[in-house]
């Protein structure tokens, strides 16, 4: 039986037509960020100090550790095999199950779709806000930009959201600045958030770290846009690795600011938690953060969009889905068919569905992805294929993978 990904499908497109390769590495570094930096941090903050109180940026340099090996593991894959819908084809590499491959990519594309969802539904709130504009219509201007976005031209469109990332992060710098320019600190003082090594505050910690591992998932997007990459052997894993470090970083320094800036009880109850910073902030500044929030949010949506349309297109690329799916715009170079299909479904959850629940599973469906991949290298490095010129981690690096993926979702499911 082939254990290697299924070649690329021929005939469903033009041979002329192809991705255009034009990502390199600042721009898929700043992809990366932009999916991973995002609406997760603007709102995890107050959830992950709810469980570990003072404690709660030791949650996030728990969850890097953690997704650092699956991050690794990703880098090796996606360097072996840099095509789109890159999941499945690691499980169609290792384990050469068509119908194992084919779910594996299922769950990758629904996970994008909910997420997206969720996302559009916070983002109209906020905007609804502003604008007084009712939900729905709001609801069908994001997911209807954003679409004509994403098919305009993958350059383009991560471009657009490159300078986006740049402000969400922009707007993390001025939340730490400020948050250690106060005169009057009202949270927990800098010598009380060091957790002692044994006690009980460390059962809060593990539970947030749970919920803090969704603010690094971003690097699985990264992957699924392979094909588009200039150089991907070489690309991939540093832009990988770059966007792990430089989250982790940004992460810390703002949770641990926040927490020295803010009281803890009305940040433990919070779904806003870093406008907290601003609220004897002058009205400009307090409006202009709002503003980056709500660009925070749209930007997830943008970055879920490409990474779901090119899974489904590579899996249909490779015979695993209906071929119209892999049809490109001559014009853009990029999968037309399958931005569309993706804009469609994020509209109908967006707007018909109750995605509440549905969002509580994405969580769990990524683990389950995360875990059938580090499966997928582990049995690849048990065969002894060789990785050629490729980046290479240790066996133990995706066996660590799996262990904590799986200690992640029993934790989830508590």
């Amino acid at each position: 039986m082939d254990k290697k990904p299924m070649p690329m499908a021929q005939g469903n497109v033009p041979a002329t037509t192809s991705l255009r390769r034009s990502l390199t590495l600042p721009l898929l570094t700043l992809y990366g960020l932009g999916v991973t930096v995002g609406a997760g941090i603007y709102v995890l903050i107050g959830v992950t100090a709810a469980e570990a109180g003072p404690y709660a940026w030791v949650a996030f340099l728990l969850a890097a550790f953690v997704v650092g090996f699956t991050a690794f593991s990703y880098a090796e894959l996606a360097t072996r095999y840099p095509v789109s819908a890159g999941e499945s084809a690691y499980v169609d590499a290792g384990f050469g199950r068509a119908d194992f491959a084919t779910a594996v990519g299922i769950l990758v594309a629904v996970s994008g779709l909910v997420s997206a969802s969720t996302i559009t539904v916070g983002a109209s709130g906020y905007l609804g806000s502003l604008s007084g504009a009712p939900s729905s219509a709001v609801i069908l201007g994001i997911v209807t930009t954003m679409g004509l976005l994403a098919w305009w031209g993958i350059t383009q469109s991560v471009v657009v959201a490159s300078i986006v990332t740049v402000i969400e992060i922009l707007g993390l710098i001025v939340v730490i600045g400020w948050s250690m320019a106060l005169t009057e600190r009202l949270g927990v003082p800098a010598t009380d958030i060091i957790p002692p090594l044994w006690g009980g505050h460390w059962a809060g910690i593990i539970s947030a770290t749970v919920l803090a591992f969704f603010a690094f998932i971003g690097f699985e997007d990264m992957v699924n846009v392979a094909e588009e990459v200039d150089d991907p052997r070489r690309t991939i894993p540093k832009a990988i690795i770059y966007t792990l470090v430089i989250a982790t970083i940004l992460y810390l320094a703002t949770c641990i600011a926040v927490t020295m800036a803010v009281p803890m009880e009305a940040l433990a109850g919070s779904s806003a938690p870093l406008a907290l910073v601003f609220a004897d902030a002058p009205e400009a500044m307090q409006l202009s953060f709002t503003a980056i929030a709500v660009v925070a949010t749209v930007n997830g949506v943008l970055i879920q969009m490409i990474m779901v349309s090119r899974v489904i297109y590579g899996m249909a690329d490779r015979g695993r889905l209906p071929a119209y799916f892999a049809r490109l715009s001559v014009r853009t170079q990029t999968p037309s068919v399958a931005t569309a299909f993706v804009a469609i479904c994020i509209l109908a959850l967006s707007l018909f569905l109750p995605i509440e629940r549905l969002a509580e599973w994405t969580s769990q469906i990524v683990l389950c992805v995360f875990l059938c991949v580090n499966l997928a290298l582990v049995a690849i490095k048990r065969r002894g294929e060789p990785s050629g010129d490729h980046f290479s981690t240790p066996l133990l690096v995706p066996v660590c993978g799996m262990f904590t993926s799986v200690v992640l979702l029993a934790t989830s499911l508590l």
